[in-house]
C-alpha cells in the first residue's frame, strides 16, 4: 500500500485577542464558524512575559457540550469547578474536563511574574455524549510520552495513540469517538519526521517556534495548517528548528451550534443551556 502524504490544503493566522477577565491570547483555530476543524472548535495560545496580559485568569464561567484541553508549557495555574475536581496545572502538564452536561469552573493562575504559556483546545462531543457527567483529569509532565527524535527533537504526546520507529506511544488520554491525536512536535534544526496519520482523521499544524516544511510548502510562526487527507505526515525544520501542534480527530459529521461557552446540535439546545444556567439547575 502506498503511501499518501498529507499537504498543506489553508493557512490560517492567529489571530489576537482576549478571553476570560482580559486574559490577552491568540487565536489559532475557531475565529468563526468556517474556520473549525471537525471534531475542533477552537484553538487559543497565550504566552506572555508580562503579568497584567495573564493575572486576572479565567473567574468562574460555564460549559456545557465539549471537552476542553489546557496545555501548560510554562507556568502554574488553578482548577476548581462545582463538581469539587480541584487541580494545580504546572510547567508540561495537561488538563482535560469534560464539561458535558455543565461544568462551572475557573482557571486562576498561580503565580505573579514570569512567563505563562500554554494552549486550550476544544474539543466538540458527539451529539449522545453532550449530556454526559461533567469530568476532570490532571497529568503532570512525566505522565506524559516522550518519544526521541533522530537529530535532538522530541514529540510530547498529549492525546491518543502514535505508532513511530516501530514503537506503540499511548497518552493516558483516550476518546472512542473523535479518537483525539494530540502531541507537541519539537523538531532540531533540518530534522526531518514522518508521523502516521489514520486517514479518517482530519489533521491541523499550528507553528509556534520556527519554521517548517511540509512537502516543500513552508509554514512560518503563527500559522495553522488544515492539512489535505493522507496516511502520513512528513515534515522538516529549518535552520533554527520548529515546533508545532499537532491536532487530528475523526469528524463527527453532527450539526454544530455555539453560543458562547456552549456548544450544542440545535438552537433550542443552546435556549435550554442558558435557561438551565439561569434559573440555577444548570450542571445538576
Amino acid at each position: 500500500m502506498s503511501t499518501v502524504f498529507r499537504r498543506i490544503a489553508t493557512v490560517l493566522p492567529a489571530i489576537a485577542t482576549q478571553d476570560g477577565a482580559g486574559v490577552s491570547l491568540k487565536r489559532a483555530l475557531g475565529q468563526s464558524d468556517r474556520q473549525r476543524m471537525d471534531p475542533y472548535l477552537m484553538m487559543d495560545v497565550f504566552f506572555s512575559q508580562d503579568p497584567k496580559d495573564y493575572l486576572a485568569g479565567f473567574p468562574s464561567h460555564p460549559h456545557r457540550g465539549f471537552e476542553t484541553i489546557t496545555y501548560m508549557l510554562e507556568g502554574n495555574m488553578l482548577h476548581e469547578d462545582h463538581v469539587g475536581h480541584r487541580g494545580e496545572l504546572k510547567t508540561g502538564g495537561i488538563q482535560w474536563m469534560t464539561a458535558g452536561r455543565g461544568i462551572i469552573h475557573s482557571e486562576m493562575p498561580q503565580q505573579v511574574d514570569g512567563a505563562m504559556r500554554g494552549f486550550q483546545i476544544w474539543l466538540n462531543l458527539p451529539r449522545d455524549e453532550k449530556m454526559k457527567a461533567p469530568a476532570y483529569q490532571n497529568i503532570e509532565a512525566d505522565g506524559l510520552p516522550k518519544i526521541a527524535l533522530s537529530k535532538g527533537g522530541e514529540i510530547t504526546l498529549i492525546a491518543g495513540t502514535l505508532e513511530l520507529n516501530e514503537k506503540r506511544y499511548q497518552s493516558p488520554v483516550q476518546a472512542s469517538v473523535t479518537q483525539p491525536l494530540i502531541a507537541d512536535v519539537h523538531l532540531a534544526p533540518d530534522e526531518e519526521v514522518e508521523l502516521p496519520i489514520p486517514e479518517e482523521l482530519n489533521a491541523l499544524l499550528f507553528l509556534f517556534e520556527g519554521n517548517v516544511e511540509v512537502e516543500g510548502q513552508s509554514l512560518h510562526s503563527d500559522q495553522s495548517a488544515l492539512l489535505t487527507s493522507g496516511s502520513t505526515l512528513r515534515l522538516k525544520a529549518g535552520k533554527i528548528g520548529g515546533r508545532a501542534m499537532l491536532l487530528a480527530g475523526k469528524p463527527l459529521n453532527e450539526p454544530v451550534v455555539q453560543y458562547g461557552p456552549f456548544v450544542m446540535n440545535s438552537v433550542e439546545e443552546i435556549q435550554q443551556a442558558i435557561d438551565d444556567y439561569n434559573s440555577g439547575r444548570f450542571a445538576y
